[in-house]
């Protein structure tokens, strides 16, 4: 069937009882089975009853749900109203914390070692100097928990099925690869999806200023080594800037920089984990911000972002090749919708979204790391 009138469909049948169950909250005008749809998927086209899309949507999914059908209200080429009726229940499993443990545990242990090898700390000779690595491990980990948590909390908030964050340990420079969460079930508004997304880099943020200014009190102003092979961080604006606070000239200049504490180590990478975070591209952090803005078009955006990152990376680190390839294969330039995108967002929210926007901007850093 295809675009077919509503009344040339029998009311016996399930199009007619899931259309019977919302004709008084969506005026239905046609039908679509569409072909690229997943088996059993039911578009209809027509017209809110209600101007409250919320409300509206609420009510479709508690009558379809013992027609075991889930509602989705989105726009449809021409701006249309579309009502997608797709067969099943969304019946997200509970997790076993267990994993989430073991996985934290041994990231604890992965970052404490990296961290006291970095101080410089033989620890076949001196096992106890391994309290040297607590500082950064303590710092590093508590952004990161802070990020993740924020998300869940405001996850949790909102209804929205999420695990616990699970912590990534991996043989980097900072001992992990960082941590994430897992939404269970879709996020059924724009505005919590932005929700969801935003409070992690809020949250990890507020810990991770702290953190960096009180770190780079007790770091120190240096002559750079006359010997190769030492590793510099970069500058991002905000980064350059609150050296400028702290130390009162711009770093590095003349042969000098700081030389950072664990504690400024540590806010400086949290500060870089941010900015990765809010790139808008797919189902970062910074995605799910560009999507709520500017819908569709985010697909654009991320292709825009990915084309900058291959520049980026010829001209100042060659790393931003692979993090485009990252995106570009698996996490993907593209958003799912919500499951109702036509609930408005808000004006607060969208001026948090452009604000968050500049602090990606303030925070990004063109070449993190440079091996001198």
């Amino acid at each position: 069937m295809d675009n077919q009138p509503i009344n040339t469909i029998l009311d016996g049948n399930i199009v007619g009882m899931l259309r019977a169950a919302v004709d008084d909250v969506f005026a239905v005008d046609t039908l679509t089975v569409p072909p690229k749809e997943p088996q059993g998927t039911i578009v209809f086209t027509g017209e809110l009853r209600h101007p409250d899309s919320e409300k509206v949507y609420h009510t479709i999914a508690e009558r379809w749900q013992p027609l075991e059908y889930t509602p989705m209200l989105r726009y449809g080429d021409g701006g249309v109203i579309e009502l997608v009726a797709s067969p099943g229940l969304i019946r997200p499993k509970p997790s076993s914390p267990v994993v989430n443990v073991v996985l934290f545990i041994v990231t604890v242990l992965s970052v404490l070692l990296v961290a006291t090898l970095n101080e410089g700390v033989n620890l076949l000779e001196n096992p106890a100097g391994v309290v040297k690595g607590l500082p950064f491990t303590i710092a590093f980990l508590a952004i990161l928990g802070t990020h993740e948590f924020g998300h869940y909390f405001a996850a949790r908030y909102h209804g929205v099925a999420v695990t616990l964050p699970y912590f990534i340990p991996f043989p980097t420079i900072w001992g992990t690869f960082g941590a994430f969460i897992q939404l269970r079930s879709p996020t059924i508004t724009r505005k919590q999806l932005f929700d969801v997304g935003i409070a992690g880099p809020l949250a990890g943020l507020a810990i991770a200023v702290p953190v960096l200014f009180i770190g780079l009190k007790l770091s120190t102003v240096e002559a750079l080594p006359a010997a190769a092979g030492f590793i510099m961080e970069g500058n991002s604006i905000f980064y350059w800037a609150a050296k400028q606070m702290v130390f009162g000239q711009a770093l590095p200049a003349d042969g000098m920089d700081v030389f950072l504490h664990p504690l400024a180590w540590a806010g400086w990478s949290g500060l870089l984990v941010t900015a990765f975070n809010l790139f808008p591209v797919g189902q970062l952090d910074g995605g799910h911000v560009a999507y709520v803005l500017f819908g569709r078009a985010t697909k654009i955006v991320g292709y825009v972002v990915i084309g900058l990152m291959l520049v980026i990376g010829y001209f100042f680190w060659n790393g931003w090749f692979f993090w485009a390839l990252m995106i570009g294969l698996i996490i993907g330039v593209g958003h799912p919708p919500p499951m109702n995108e036509l609930a408005p967002v808000g004006r607060g929210r969208k001026i948090l979204g452009y604000a968050t926007i500049l602090i990606f901007i303030l925070l990004f850093t063109p070449a993190p790391l440079t091996i001198m």
